[in-house]
């Protein structure tokens, strides 16, 4: 390992810290029932929290770039940090649902979109020749937090009860992306590729080009920015609907019993977090949108299956952990695909454009199961939505095209040599 490398490491690890304490706020289900049970609320109502959250932080991508640019990636995430923290200490002592909402959900979402997407964009820019690992490494630990703190806050959940809880959840999230923002550190531009790295451009290579840094503007002129908006919004739907309703497709279509369906969320965020470290550094060594389609035609085999099959115990987890792995893939990919089109100087803010899919994915799913009538019909339009998206995946190409009609010179790509 170079000097140069060396340096990057330390940025590495405070990334990684901070994702773990982003990622907890998926073990939100834990705290449905208690806070039903204490207060008396509605569950369903309880539960649309997460949905506020998820929303939240999608749309803080869309502004996280503009407060970079004016107060620094490490201040930004401290304060982001500190400001979700103390969104779940105060949520210990809200008493009605409007006050859950906009603490739990509307500050806690904000605050963990602005510190996940700068913080992701800043660790791409400084591996510009790993996009795919190194993207793979920072959502990977992303899952790993929730994961962790299935079995963290299950335990504080038990021993202080749900309002002590969210008192000691705040406290050590705040800690964890704290410790995390200080040790990385912001890049102005993005790095020279080192030689050893230069031969993982994915779709980059293809064209035989690096990409141009397209602002914002520049990129919502291009058909291509829709097209990725499209298949991005698939694949989270389909992963964010399941996430959603695990427990419950599992014991009514399945006819698994209350623990036997329970194992069923366990094994989403397993099979999520080996997606995202596996198929991220896959994609650094094979075509990005090659992987996409496949993890989105593997992903409407599982939803038909579900939709279709006479499911048993096997069957049922099989297409339970087919959609998490292709999920947890899908989203991290997707970073390395926006740089691979639109270049990494203004990645923060491309990204937010397209991360909408996120939030609107996550409210979509449970609107057409409304709408149609329940889980099956619901699946069925995820299948075909997939199914479309793998067609658009098959033939998008970066926009090479549309810079060579403006006169702009792309520096040829830089070999291994």
């Amino acid at each position: 390992m170079n000097g140069k490398s060396g340096k990057r490491w330390p940025i590495v690890l405070g990334t990684i810290i901070m994702q773990m304490g982003l990622g907890t706020i998926y073990t939100w289900s834990l705290f449905n029932q208690p806070l039903a049970n204490k207060f008396g609320w509605d569950l369903g109502s309880v539960s649309t929290t997460f949905s506020i959250t998820s929303f939240a932080l999608a749309l803080a991508t869309l502004f996280a770039g503009k407060l970079q640019d004016r107060f620094g990636l490490r201040r930004l995430t401290m304060a982001a940090g500190i400001l979700l923290g103390l969104g779940l200490m105060l949520s210990s002592q809200a008493s009605s649902l409007p006050m859950l909402y906009l603490l739990a959900g509307v500050v806690v979402g904000f605050a963990d979109g602005t510190a996940y997407i700068t913080s992701l964009s800043n660790l791409l820019k400084w591996f510009p020749g790993r996009k795919g690992l190194i993207s793979g490494v920072s959502v990977g630990a992303y899952g790993t937090g929730s994961l962790l703190f299935k079995y963290v806050n299950g335990a504080l959940l038990e021993t202080a009860g749900v309002s002590g809880a969210f008192l000691y959840w705040g406290l050590i999230v705040m800690a964890l992306i704290a410790t995390g923002a200080l040790l990385v550190r912001e890049a102005q531009h993005s790095p020279a590729v080192p030689a050893a790295e230069s031969r993982s451009y994915g779709a980059d290579k293809a064209a035989g080009m690096e990409p141009r840094n397209y602002t914002v503007g520049e990129m919502l002129r291009t058909k291509e920015a829709y097209m990725l908006f499209a298949i991005f919004f698939t694949a989270c739907m389909s992963g964010l609907y399941l996430i959603g309703i695990v427990k419950d497709i599992g014991i009514q279509l399945a006819g698994l019993n209350e623990a036997a369906a329970a194992n069923a969320v366990a094994l989403i965020a397993l099979f999520n977090t080996s997606g995202r470290l596996v198929l991220g550094a896959l994609s650094d060594k094979i075509s990005r949108l090659g992987l996409i389609g496949g993890a989105l035609a593997v992903t409407a085999a599982a939803v038909f299956t579900l939709s279709f099959a006479e499911l048993n115990y096997g069957l049922f987890f099989a297409c339970v952990a087919a959609i998490a792995f292709c999920f947890g893939g899908n989203i991290t990919i997707f970073p390395a695909i926006v740089g691979d089109f639109f270049g990494l100087a203004n990645h923060s803010k491309n990204y937010g454009l397209i991360y909408q899919g996120f939030g609107i994915g996550a409210l979509s799913g449970s609107f057409i199961a409304v709408m149609l009538g329940g889980f099956k019909p619901a699946f069925i339009v995820i299948g075909l939505l997939c199914l479309a998206a793998v067609v658009i995946a098959a033939f998008i190409k970066p926009p090479v095209e549309n810079t060579k009609k403006k006169g702009l010179h792309l520096k040829p790509f830089r070999s291994a040599a």
